[in-house]
């Protein structure tokens, strides 16, 4: 029987997936104002890496798919501009 490859056989959608919840832990914990302001978009970039990987892999058409993965490494970059933001303003522990 052929097996088809599948979203979860993707590691960097699994890692992406893990990515976001393991920041999400850490944004929930601050305070209000942070949240709002750094936490949401921080998560929200991070959550859309995994997101546009999942989107793209259920693309027909490979120019789709690429689409979708270039918006997810776009994702990427712009996680990295918040995550020096966060560690900037003091809201990340040293850990």
């Amino acid at each position: 029987m052929k097996k088809y490859l599948e979203l979860n056989d993707i590691d960097a959608y699994r890692i992406a997936l893990d990515l976001s919840n393991y920041i999400w832990n850490i944004v929930i914990k601050w305070d209000y104002f942070a949240k709002d302001t750094v936490g949401k978009q921080w998560a929200k970039a991070i959550d859309s890496i995994s997101a546009n990987i999942a989107e793209g892999f259920d693309r027909y058409f490979k120019k789709d798919k690429v689409t979708f993965y270039r918006y997810s490494y776009g994702s990427i970059n712009e996680s990295l501009d918040w995550l020096e933001k966060a560690n900037r303003r003091t809201l990340l522990k040293k850990q």
